[in-house]
């Protein structure tokens, strides 16, 4: 009797503390005062994962070869100083509570693994700043009452082998035990971190992992799933409270090769998918995959789009109970939230970027004035900021998000 009244107040404690957070109730989403939680925000994309599109760039399309673009263009010091800049300004207070006025919940935020290491990133050599940076946006969401999922974009080794996980070519997470335990200690630190904040619905722990090319991809998938399991182990030896995100292959499209959905008891699945029909027909596999496991599935990446197919894709998404996150918040052009004006002289670096750099010759022969594009560079820090950024209020109303 005594055991099992020892039991019954360990398990209500249990519920007790696991009541301040996001909990799942078979598909759905539960509030910590048990209401149903839909889904709908944005990425924060761009800001702790640089890509090239998002700067008009083509081929110099990731973190590293933006980075080495830069270097050539203005030397490594003015380079350091741009993403200290970059990372100041580009996403702030006033764009999380901006976000919050437009009628999101929640908001994805990608991150690179190299954060949390002394590897070479962002201008920073040393004493990497991925828990302040984190712990900045929690304390906005918190204030805006937003939730947040942490989102690992960019792996140890690389889980696509292609730009947006600024990788070299190859997934090598998927050959190499060295990037896997990086990746698990990471993520153990993190959800020791962050276990006790409410404010955080999850973690993601890898971001549309073996693209659809690559002929070893099933062997790779059985890879994946292994991995998936090893790091959720790692997790929950630090934190029992939070939601652990697992995606798909073939850039978060593919559920097929899962056949085990219950190597944890905290989780949810997360697709991705752009262009196409927006119709239920379109995600149809992605339906019936959540329906079979009986966990929740959420779209956590679309866009890019008109506004009536955005619109009538949130229509299937709200019908089928799959919320979604849109990518990405803001960027240069439009098709996001925010749109950031082009600087004057930006094509200079443009073109600086596509150019054959091969060589040291080259690179000497396709510098444009420097100092004309440390102004553009300075110039995009100014564009960036929230007060400078321009509303995209159509594509806000298309996304259905009060």
């Amino acid at each position: 009797m005594k055991k099992m009244i020892l039991c019954a107040i360990a398990l209500l404690a249990m519920s007790t503390a696991n009541a301040q957070f996001v909990t799942i109730d078979g598909t759905n989403l539960r509030n910590p005062d048990g209401s149903r939680l839909f889904i709908k925000g944005t990425n924060l994309g761009n800001w702790l994962n640089p890509e090239g599109y998002m700067f008009g760039f083509r081929n110099t399309n990731s973190a590293h070869f933006i980075n080495e673009m830069f270097c050539q263009l203005v030397g490594p010091d003015a380079t350091a100083e741009f993403w200290k800049q970059f990372k100041d300004n580009y996403i702030t207070k006033d764009d999380i509570m901006f976000i919050k006025s437009t009628g999101c919940n929640t908001i994805r935020l990608p991150f690179h693994y190299k954060l949390f290491t002394d590897e070479d990133y962002m201008g920073l050599t040393a004493s990497q700043d991925g828990y302040s940076r984190i712990d900045k946006v929690v304390e906005w969401c918190r204030e805006a009452g937003l939730y947040l999922i942490l989102d690992m974009h960019d792996a140890p080794g690389g889980q696509t082998g292609d730009n947006i996980d600024d990788s070299y070519g190859y997934p090598w997470l998927f050959e190499s035990r060295t990037s896997q335990e990086l990746l698990y200690k990471i993520w153990r630190g993190i959800a020791g971190r962050y276990k006790d904040e409410p404010v955080i619905l999850g973690y993601e722990i890898m971001n549309e992992p073996i693209p659809h090319y690559w002929e070893n991809k099933e062997e790779l998938k059985k890879r994946l799933v292994e991995i998936y399991k090893e790091c959720a182990l790692e997790i929950r030896k630090a934190d029992r409270n939070h939601i652990i995100l697992i995606g798909g292959a073939e850039w978060n499209n593919s559920f097929e090769f899962f056949t085990d959905w219950t190597f944890d008891d905290n989780m949810m699945f997360t697709c991705h998918r752009y262009g196409g029909e927006p119709t239920a027909k379109f995600i149809d596999q992605i339906i019936a995959f959540r329906d079979k496991t009986g966990l929740p599935m959420y779209m956590g990446e679309t866009g890019h789009n008109t506004d009536e197919w955005q619109s009538a894709f949130t229509k299937v998404f709200i019908d089928n109970n799959i919320g979604y996150i849109f990518w990405p918040y803001k960027k240069m052009g439009g098709e996001t939230m925010m749109s950031i004006a082009k600087p004057e002289n930006w094509d200079l670096i443009i073109d600086f970027a596509e150019s054959d750099r091969s060589s040291y010759k080259n690179i000497r022969e396709a510098r444009p004035d420097q100092k004309t594009a440390l102004k553009a560079m300075n110039d995009f820090i100014e564009a960036c900021k929230y007060k400078n950024c321009a509303p995209q209020q159509s594509y806000i109303e298309s996304l259905r998000l009060k």
